[in-house]
């Protein structure tokens, strides 16, 4: 799959250079650490060595001064090759971001420069048991302890991704509005070790090195610097992470459907059943063609997203995020499936590395947001329909 033509050099230098890294690790090295129950440590550590990691964080603090664009494309080169790193959606994308924007100089000072050169990991917490898709009944909330100006944190997340190997978790709680007694979201600071953090694995069909976990906080003490940004824009802040997010679930979907495509085109070229190749017949070649023209469709409207994030569109790029999302998850999903059905029987065995990449193409239609709240907002937010809740 060659790199779109508008596409800078520089940018296709880049593609070009992590597709080369990707390809020296592959799917044989993730499944390996999948079984071993162990981290990408080595293909993490050489990717921050060449300093793909950071690659989006101000080059103040260590990172490479791109955006974005630049991180997404380091992603999906990544999942293209079979090697993704989920926890380059987290880490760099939403906690950099965020702090990159809004941290306080001590923050960006501590924090900033081992987001970018890979010897600091950052979670994120949002997900909670009871609120699904709705931000506004999250339940974890902080209050200030008197006079100390600490903040006490107290709630639960669930399908909070690397916590085991993070040196701490950026959670979304609420604190109660002076004016108003209203509770609005804020963000937090949370380091690993911190008295009343707990975790708990859960057990995932889910086969991917980066485990989940739910977290319970139980009174959990902060200190006053542990807040991100202004305690009145907590809004504006999460969703300055939120698109992120998206846009980088879409670069993770858009490389493992490229990778899962990449497997099926190599098998239908050389499978003989009859006279000819199996990618002759048109019942193979027609669905593969399809495939690679959604991939393509999703990867543009993930460039757009990205371009207009990195120009400070921030309203702009929430619906192309989102968009971006969701034609990338569904494209993920036929690629996966009609890969897996292109090589019959062998697209079951481990291996051509396929079969797990049925469970794993829908976490994009369902995390971080699910199609149908994607749909809801392009029917809201850019059609006006009427909301129904």
């Amino acid at each position: 799959m060659n790199a779109p033509v508008l596409e800078s050099e520089e940018h296709q230098a880049l593609r070009a250079a992590v597709a080369a890294l990707g390809s020296r690790f592959g799917r044989d090295y993730m499944t390996r650490v999948v079984r071993e129950e162990g981290h990408p440590e080595e293909l993490w550590a050489e990717a921050a060595k060449l300093g793909y990691l950071g690659v989006n964080l101000p080059e103040e603090h260590g990172g490479g001064g791109g955006g974005m664009y630049e991180l997404s494309l380091v992603l999906e080169e990544l999942g293209a090759s079979g090697a993704p790193l989920l926890m380059m959606v987290v880490s760099p994308a939403i906690c950099g971001t965020v702090i990159s924007r809004f941290g306080t100089p001590e923050q960006k000072a501590a924090w900033l420069p081992g987001l970018a050169d890979g010897s600091r990991t950052m979670a994120f917490g949002i997900t909670e048991p009871d609120a699904g898709s709705n931000s506004h009944r999250i339940t974890t909330t902080a209050r200030r302890d008197g006079d100390s100006g600490d903040w006490i944190l107290s709630g639960r997340k669930v399908f909070v991704s690397g916590v085991d190997m993070a040196d701490a978790t950026l959670i979304v709680g609420r604190t109660e509005d002076a004016r108003t007694g209203s509770l609005k979201p804020c963000l937090f600071i949370v380091p690993r070790d911190a008295e009343g953090f707990g975790r708990r694995r859960i057990d995932m069909e889910l086969q991917a090195p980066e485990k989940q976990f739910e977290l319970v906080i139980d009174d959990v003490r902060l200190p006053a610097d542990a807040l991100v940004g202004d305690e009145d824009a907590g809004l504006l802040q999460l969703f300055a992470g939120l698109n992120p997010e998206r846009i980088m679930t879409a670069a993770f979907a858009i490389g493992m459907g490229r990778f899962a495509l990449a497997r099926a085109v190599g098998y239908a070229k050389e499978r003989s059943v009859w006279k000819s190749p199996i990618g002759a017949h048109q019942a193979i070649a027609h669905p593969l063609a399809q495939a690679h023209i959604e991939l393509e469709t999703a990867r543009l409207m993930m460039q757009k997203a990205a371009h207009l994030y990195d120009a400070g569109d921030d309203i702009g790029a929430g619906e192309a995020a989102n968009m971006a999302k969701y034609a990338a998850a569904e494209a993920c999903v036929r690629a996966v499936d009609q890969a897996v059905h292109t090589l019959g029987g062998n697209g079951l065995t481990r291996e051509f590395g396929l079969a797990s990449l049925i469970t794993a193409s829908r976490v994009a239609r369902i995390a971080p947001v699910s199609r149908e709240m994607i749909l809801n907002y392009v029917s809201h937010q850019t059609l006006g329909l009427p909301k129904s809740y």
